[in-house]
């Protein structure tokens, strides 16, 4: 089939690198969101799949809109057989959505009805969901509704953070995208309606959402830490400031602080939930690079008496 790829960030590139390869598809443009400033010098940069496309001489469509009449009248003149999708980032019109003879065919990242919007991989973590998976359906006007061709299934690790768990995903469901293509082009495989029960949805995080909640129960505490690492970082405040928490464990054996009490060891840092403790690993203060939360607690001198999560100034009192 003659393809035109849609996708932009990091995650898509192993589908778009699958599509290239393979000896049944052409690959003939890509649809991408324009250049974002990036870095301090704030300066434009292109998205991750508009660099892999330039890189192999393959046209690049960049519309602020994906409604916009020059966009449409150029997918209208390449004319393709399908649009697979991974991690587009905009809401495709009905009027492009009717362009594709076999329409436009989105790679998620859950198994669909569940964990159905942005963060799909973020909430699973979260949520401590122990299987996951990927799956390709035919895009609607619904969020996450059309019919499936297919899925794939992934274990969720017990120390996985969002990132890991989306770099595997991102490779085992570049194969399911580039045999779906195949099902499609040969005839074999047709979408199956979603069923109407296990729907869950997914929305972007927020800043809000990944600040931690030292009341919650430890194993709640390391879900979220893992489920917002990258992005958009968990974090607390300790002394009016924001610290982020890049690593944890919880430490079954230690339950002698309360929530958001700190205890300082020679080479650790513990941390009172509302269950037992979790040994923070790694921090990055405001305005800070990341360091060991050892190295980060001995430069403070946590005081008698302060706490993670607390506002400045306040004591832990019992």
């Amino acid at each position: 089939m003659k393809l035109v790829f849609a996708g932009t960030p990091e995650v898509a590139v192993p589908a778009l690198d699958a599509l290239i390869a393979s000896d049944r598809h052409e690959v003939v443009a890509v649809v991408t969101r324009p250049d974002a400033p990036s870095g301090r010098g704030r300066r434009l940069v292109a998205s991750p799949v508009a660099q892999r496309a330039e890189e192999e001489g393959i046209e690049i469509l960049r519309p602020a809109r994906p409604r916009d009449e020059a966009f449409l009248a150029r997918l209208r003149e390449i004319a393709p057989d399908c649009c697979p999708v991974v991690a587009y980032g905009a809401l495709l019109p009905r009027v492009a959505l009717d362009i594709p003879a076999n329409g436009w065919v989105n790679l998620h990242f859950s198994l669909l009805p569940a964990w159905r919007g942005a963060a799909p991989v973020q909430h699973a973590v979260i949520a401590g969901d122990e299987t996951t998976g990927a799956a390709t359906f035919l895009i609607e006007e619904g969020l996450d509704s059309g019919p499936v061709y297919g899925v794939i299934t992934e274990d969720v690790r017990p120390t996985d953070t969002s990132g890991d768990l989306l770099t595997r995903l991102a490779f085992a469901g570049a194969g399911l995208l580039a045999a779906t293509m195949d099902g499609i082009e040969d005839g074999t495989l047709k979408a199956v309606r979603q069923p109407t029960e296990g729907i869950s949805l997914a929305p972007k995080l927020t800043v809000e959402d990944a600040r931690v909640d030292w009341a919650a129960p430890a194993l709640r505490v390391d879900r979220v830490v893992r489920g917002c690492t990258p992005a958009p970082g968990a974090w607390t405040v300790f002394r009016g400031e924001r610290l982020k928490l890049i690593q944890l464990r919880p430490t079954p054996d230690r339950t002698d602080l309360t929530p958001g009490e700190p205890a300082v060891g020679k080479n650790s840092v513990h941390v009172g939930t509302g269950s037992y403790a979790v040994e923070l690993l790694w921090v990055q203060p405001q305005g800070k690079k990341p360091m060991r939360a050892a190295d980060w607690a001995r430069g403070v001198r946590i005081a008698p008496g302060e706490r993670l999560g607390a506002a400045e100034g306040a004591a832990d009192v019992r």
